[in-house]
């Protein structure tokens, strides 16, 4: 993407921080360090604020740097050397997180809430040369036959010192390796280097830098009075830590922001709300089900939002219903949303503020080091406004997915274009629109119909809260295009004719079923439409 932006020319001009520059190809941070570790370590000066807060304990970014030195003091690993990090959110995953890449190792980070046999074929795949686990995760581990070298968090050391003849990691080197969702196929461990997540979090900070820039042009207030006067930022931590969304938005980026993190191990809004008013959190991210949860939780229990400053959204859009309520609920908020993947380090597109309700159906606009292009079946670049699957490319992409070349090679060519697997489209402002995941799209009496498509339809209905179109076997037409609604008053005749005015007759859904309940999310938080076309099946009769 090419930027005239005055603001954008200034905060990555030669000599700054975002200093970008080409090489290989592809536009990089060129005053980006050697390895992450060097990038944490800036956070040591941190000192003395509070790092990190779960339930009544508090410590300061002192405690963690001290307590990630002497984790790494008994690690005993080499440079390379796998860790795999298996445990719920808490302090301890951070500072295991921390601890390996002090040492030059590989984070291999295990889904905490795998079956023990999911967890042990993860860690057969990556051969960690030590787990670090709670103690619920320790015994699913044992249950599941695992006898290598465990360290549980209740053996973590307070004290201590770190190598001091570690060997320093370089920029493509793995640093982590975070396995995909496996809602398509098998489980798959992309690896990430270290130059693809400095990318990833030195994107964020860069978007974060522009939207300071710009709201001090627009209050004519010097940029320095801003920070001189700004609190301590406080992020809430609610999605996985295993999860890219988690390890980079909700964990690396506030901790090199030096911004307070405060934990939940599971989601529950009344804890949530009890949590933003105690900690006075200022930001988290999350699903459109906790949004949710928060409004109505808020006017329940009249909680105190007035802390909140940025609320932000993954990368479907959010429904017109929902957007309104956040609107009411928190007047201050700045809300936006992102777009990106595992594979890509975090998000390749983000819009935020103005820019977000301005075109809040796009997934966001495409961030400055990423390239991107919309291919046709056939493999040709298609020009700008017509939907064909989203291609990137950039620093931040994955090196591969571990020991497995063969799927690697069906999505990543030699020169670094990923294929998303993701359909779309990019309008002349660089805003990506999200159409559906290729796999996703239902083929009835052969016609394509994208679930997304039609889902925008849906939630930009008032009494709408969210909805999921999937599709399900038939005899006649191959497949049929079905809606699970959640709203009140929601009518199923009216949500078939809406669609079918919107769009056209045959994208609309031949059967809706409303009801209350929330849409079952896997533990990424992505709707799991395998489910939902599980549960349909079996309640209408249809054969699975």
């Amino acid at each position: 993407m090419k930027h005239s932006d005055p603001i954008f020319d200034a905060v990555t001009a030669p000599g700054t921080p975002f200093e970008l520059g080409e090489r290989g190809g592809m536009r990089r941070f060129v005053n980006a360090p050697d390895d992450l570790n060097q990038l944490i370590e800036s956070a040591r000066a941190f000192g003395d604020r509070v790092c990190v807060a779960e339930g009544d304990t508090h410590w300061t970014y002192a405690q963690m740097f001290a307590r990630r030195d002497a984790l790494a003091g008994i690690l005993d690993i080499e440079r390379g050397d796998r860790v795999a990090i298996c445990m719920r959110n808490r302090s301890e995953w951070m500072i295991g997180f921390l601890a390996t890449i002090r040492c030059g190792g590989v984070a291999a980070l295990l889904n905490s809430r795998g079956s023990p046999s999911e967890l042990c074929a993860a860690i057969d795949d990556v051969s960690p040369a030590v787990v670090l686990a709670d103690s619920g995760r320790a015994a699913l581990l044992r249950e599941g036959g695992y006898t290598g070298r465990l360290i549980v968090v209740a053996d973590f050391p307070a004290t201590g010192t770190a190598p001091a003849n570690i060997t320093p990691a370089k920029k493509s080197d793995p640093a982590a390796i975070l396995f995909t969702s496996g809602t398509t196929g098998r489980v798959k461990g992309a690896v990430l280097t270290h130059e693809n997540l400095m990318t990833g979090i030195m994107g964020t900070q860069l978007a974060g830098t522009m939207v300071l820039h710009n709201t001090a042009r627009d209050l004519k207030i010097p940029v320095s009075v801003i920070l001189e006067n700004m609190p301590q930022q406080v992020t809430m931590l609610v999605v996985p830590l295993f999860h890219i969304s988690g390890l980079g938005a909700s964990f690396l980026s506030p901790l090199l922001a030096g911004s307070k993190i405060v934990v939940m191990r599971r989601w529950a809004a009344d804890e949530a709300m009890e949590l933003i008013e105690r900690e006075k959190v200022t930001m988290f991210s999350g699903v459109p089900t906790m949004m949710w949860d928060i409004v109505h939780a808020g006017k329940g229990k009249k909680a105190d939002l007035s802390s909140l400053r940025n609320i932000g959204m993954g990368g479907q859009a959010m429904p017109v219903s929902l957007l309104n309520e956040l609107r009411a609920a928190c007047p201050d908020v700045v809300m936006g949303t992102g777009y990106g993947m595992t594979e890509t380090s975090g998000s390749v597109a983000m819009s935020m503020g103005e820019d977000f309700i301005r075109n809040r159906a796009s997934a966001g606009r495409v961030l400055s080091l990423v390239d991107v292009r919309i291919e046709g079946p056939d493999g040709n670049v298609l020009p700008a406004g017509e939907v064909g699957e989203i291609v990137v490319r950039g620093p931040m992409v994955m090196q591969g997915y571990w020991q497995r070349p063969e799927e690697t090679a069906a999505v990543l060519s030699p020169d670094g274009w990923l294929k998303t697997g993701d359909v779309g489209l990019i309008d002349p402002e660089g805003y990506i629109f999200i159409v559906d995941r290729a796999k996703d799209m239902v083929i009835s009496g052969g016609e394509n119909i994208y679930c997304a498509e039609v889902e925008r339809i849906v939630n930009a209905m008032p009494e709408v809260v969210e909805c999921a179109a999937f599709g399900i076997a038939d005899d006649r037409l191959g497949e049929l295009l079905v809606a699970r609604v959640v709203g009140d008053n929601v009518d199923a005749a009216a949500i078939i004719a809406e669609v079918a005015d919107k769009l056209a007759r045959y994208k609309a859904p031949a059967q809706v079923r409303v009801d209350a309940a929330p849409l079952p999310r896997n533990d990424v938080g992505k709707i799991d439409k395998k489910r939902l076309r599980t549960e349909w099946t079996r309640t209408e009769g249809n054969p699975a």
